[in-house]
Order: structure tokens, then C-alpha cells, then sequence
């Protein structure tokens, strides 16, 4: 999956952060007669702002129109289907219910629904309160009515951005990872890019794709100044056993700050309850809090009163990059020549990510890059089998002809030893970059099980001594301090 080679590299194109925005733009991007390289200051891809995402695909009513978010979101929720026959990642189209729970909720569902229907929502509908049941049995007995938006729905995001970044390098993106970005000139008609290690970088068009850190790129290159403001969604998980799981993502009436407590079914079975919604200072802060975590448990019981503290199996945070006015900043810069900005990119971001990679293209182009079609460009990614998603006859003839699928190493997702050899061999050689790749750690014992054997494996694949392996990237080390 990543480049670590010292050696300068010279792209036409550099998108600096590889989350979601970023890697859309480079498999867009890579379509066409471009030396691209994707740069990224962790360890992996995935593993900033897009590895804490809720994995919601949005439905298209909650913004008006004349935000940029809004439109892109729209165009992004279209995408979708396509990208998942091509790209092998797990999506579905469950729906969305927005749940009122009083009449004074209900004159806020109405304007959603006449916002949505101008917006072009797929199959929105208003709904009585028996309809509100009959989608989804579980909810509140005091909800009044709300908002059904069918072509809402959720994936797994960094299984999706591992994909899209597969599909970039096939078609000859360049992946650099551990690069972070401390300093830039111009070098006659190009970007010199500077990492921290000392590594460089050159490119004629640069795209700040940096997440968190877009205002602190911007910075770097001489462009327009910005604040981004994190703000901190702390969310739980629940085990994929619970009662409280529900057929649809449910959403609270909104309001001014937050689209609010979600409970959210994830593509892959388990159950996601949150986020909170707040401002904080510390770009790196990812710590979880007690009294927050206790009003997600408390918000989403007044959804789903069977919402259970002992299915709780984890508890996590992530961090939006806000900007003050709510809306994405997405445009050609006009201090730094040849520089686009992509910043602000919180939610709908995961919506509009495929949609965010077409319109920046559209801004490379117009910033003065020629944009000629590569004849060969191939969309589809290998499909990777997965033990658990198989029937007894196909599961048989895969392990007759791999026995490895037949080693079950993470009971609670039943991941087998060949999928994470897999994992290992496209480049994913920390536990967290497993785990995302796979599954492998996420079930109920959260790796209590596991990690021993992907440890060996890890060792055994890769060389690496076992004080060498790390959670996620350097620092990380798990058994450093080991005799």
C-alpha cells in the first residue's frame, strides 16, 4: 500500500492527505495521462479523519441547496452503486428515518421533506407515526412521525478509502505515507514539498486535501489563511448481538450545532451509537469522556429504548475539521498558483467524497493542467473472498484450494489467516491497519483474542522482530519495553 523510498519523487499532480477526500481525487485524477502522488503524514492511508467517520451515506435533505456540501452530497449519494460494483466494499442502501418525538419536531420534519424534495432526495417521504413503525418497530412508542429517506444508507469508510486507493495505485498513483509536510517553495514552474524526515517531493499542481491539518498546509505554501476548528464526536459501539439494533439509520429532529444522537446499523452487522458534537483546541485530542459518553446512551435511548450499557464493547472519538461557516472550502487558490484547497470537509464528507474527486478535477483543469484520457484506465479492483460471507460449498472449495481460509484468527468477525496475510501483503503491517483492512480485532473481545496471531503473522510475512510491531505507526510500538 505505501512508498517509504528517500528518494525525491516528481509527480505532475501531489494531493497532500490520503482520507477520503484525498484518495477520491487520486483515483479520479488517475484516469488521466498524470504522474500522481498521494502524500500522507500517518502510517497508513485512512488514518486521520476518515478512520472515526459514522460511515452514514447520506440521504440529501439536510442542507439547503446553496451550500456547495449540500450539491456534492446530492451528486456523491449517486455514486455509490457503481463505485461499489467496481471497488468491492461493504455498502448498503438501508435508508434513513428521521424520528419526531412531539408535534413541535413534526414542523421541523416538513421543512426537512420540502428541503429534500428540492434537492432531488431519492424516494423521500413523510411519514405518519404507523408508518414511522412499520419501518422500524423498535423505535420510541412516543414518536409522533418523521422522515423516510430510502436511498440513504451506510458503508464501511475505511474499507472504502483502502479500496479507492487500490484502485489508484493499479492505475499508477504513486503512495507515500510517514510524510508530513513542514515546509514548500516554488521551484520555477514547480512545488518543492518538504517532510519532516527530509524526504521531498516535487509537483507542478499541489492539492491541500490535509483534513485537521489544511489550514496548517495552507499556511505552508504561501495560500489563504483559515482557521480549521475540530470538533470531537465521541460515539459507542455495540455488539452485532444486541436488541437495539435497528433496520434503518435513525436520526433525531436536528438541531442549530449537530444533526444530533444517531443509532446507526453498520454494514457489517454491529451497531453504532453517537457522535457528540464538540469545539475543542487540540487537533490531536481523541480522548473519550464519561459524562459525553453517558448523554450518547441517554440520547439514544429516547430513540431506541432498548439501548443497552451492557452491549457496549468500545468506545471511541474522532475529529470533524470544521470551518466556521459550516461549508466546504473547495476552489483554486487565488495567492498560491496551481494550488487547490479542499478543506472543511466534515459531514456529508463521506457522501460527497466521489463527488468532491470529480469536481476537483474539474479544478485541475481549470488551474491549466491538461487533462488527456488514459486508454487503459481499468475501475475494478480484485475481489477479495471473505470466509464469513460464504455459504458451506463455496467455503469448502476456497479452503481446499487455500487452507489458510480454513484458520479462523479473529473469532468474533470470523476473519481467517488468509485474509490478514492479505492485509499484510497489500501493505497494511500495523494491527490497526489490519484491523480496518479486515475486521480482525473489531468484535466483541476487541482483539483480545487475536492480536497474538496477527502479531506471528506479522513477523512471519514481514521479517519484522516483535519489537518492531506497532498499533499504528511509529511510537506505537506494542512490545518495545518486552524482554
Amino acid at each position: 500500500m505505501a512508498s517509504t523510498d528517500a528518494a525525491a519523487v516528481r509527480a505532475d499532480v501531489a494531493i497532500i492527505g490520503a482520507g477520503l477526500s484525498g484518495s477520491c481525487i487520486a483515483r479520479q485524477l488517475s484516469a488521466y495521462e498524470l504522474d500522481i502522488v498521494l502524500l500522507d503524514k500517518e502510517c497508513d492511508v485512512s488514518m486521520g479523519v476518515s478512520r472515526a467517520n459514522s460511515g452514514i451515506v447520506h440521504g440529501g435533505f439536510h442542507h439547503n441547496l446553496k451550500y456547495l456540501k449540500s450539491r456534492l452530497e446530492i451528486r456523491g449519494n449517486l455514486m455509490y452503486d457503481r463505485l461499489q460494483r467496481e471497488l468491492d466494499f461493504p455498502f448498503k442502501r438501508c435508508g434513513i428515518l428521521v424520528a419526531a418525538l412531539n408535534d413541535e419536531e413534526m414542523k421541523y420534519i416538513d421543512h426537512l421533506y420540502t428541503q429534500g424534495v428540492e434537492n432531488g432526495a431519492i424516494g423521500i417521504e413523510m411519514c405518519s407515526r404507523e408508518r414511522m413503525f412499520e419501518l422500524e418497530p423498535k423505535l420510541n412508542p412516543d414518536c409522533v412521525g418523521g422522515l423516510h429517506a430510502p436511498g440513504g444508507g451506510v458503508l464501511e469508510p475505511y474499507r472504502f478509502v483502502f479500496s479507492v486507493v487500490e484502485s489508484a495505485q493499479k492505475n499508477g498513483v504513486e503512495v507515500v505515507t510517514n510524510f508530513e509536510v513542514v515546509h514548500a517553495e516554488r521551484a520555477g514552474e514547480r512545488y518543492r514539498i518538504h517532510a519532516a524526515d527530509g524526504r521531498q517531493v516535487e509537483a507542478r499542481y499541489v492539492v491541500n486535501a490535509a483534513g485537521l491539518f489544511a489550514d496548517r498546509v495552507s499556511e505552508i505554501f504561501g495560500a489563504e489563511e483559515f482557521q480549521i476548528i475540530p470538533r470531537k464526536g465521541e460515539y459507542f459501539l455495540l455488539d452485532r448481538a444486541t436488541e437495539a439494533a435497528p433496520q434503518r439509520v435513525l436520526f433525531p429532529v436536528p438541531t442549530k450545532v449537530s444533526k444530533g444522537m444517531l443509532v446507526i446499523p453498520t454494514v457489517e452487522g454491529t451497531v453504532l451509537i453517537g457522535p457528540t458534537a464538540q469545539e475543542i483546541e487540540d487537533k490531536e485530542d481523541v480522548s473519550t469522556n464519561a459524562d459525553q459518553l453517558n448523554l450518547i446512551l441517554d440520547q439514544a435511548r429516547k430513540m431506541v429504548p432498548k439501548v443497552s450499557q451492557t452491549d457496549v464493547i468500545t468506545a471511541f472519538s474522532g475529529l470533524r475539521p470544521a470551518l466556521a461557516d459550516g461549508d466546504f472550502y473547495i476552489d483554486i487558490s487565488a495567492k498560491a498558483p496551481n494550488f487547490i484547497q479542499v478543506a472543511g470537509i466534515q459531514s456529508p464528507g463521506l457522501t460527497a467524497a466521489p463527488a468532491i474527486g470529480e469536481y476537483v478535477k474539474d479544478l485541475v483543469k481549470k488551474a491549466g493542467c491538461s487533462l488527456v484520457e488514459k486508454a487503459d484506465w481499468d475501475p475494478y479492483v480484485s475481489k477479495l473472498p471473505r470466509i464469513r460471507d460464504l455459504g458451506p460449498y463455496e467455503a469448502d472449495n476456497l479452503v481446499n484450494a487455500n487452507p489458510a481460509y480454513g484458520n479462523v484468527v479473529c473469532r468474533c468477525e470470523e476473519i481467517s489467516e488468509a485474509e490478514i496475510v492479505e492485509a499484510i501483503r497489500r501493505g497494511h503491517t500495523t494491527l490497526d491497519g489490519i484491523k480496518y483492512f479486515t475486521r480482525a480485532g473489531m468484535g466483541r473481545c476487541q482483539g483480545g483474542f487475536c492480536s497474538y496471531k496477527i502479531i506471528k503473522l506479522l513477523i512471519r510475512e514481514t521479517g519484522m522482530s516483535y519489537k518492531d510491531i506497532q498499533k499504528c505507526g511509529a511510537g506505537s510500538e506494542l512490545l518495545r519495553d518486552a524482554l
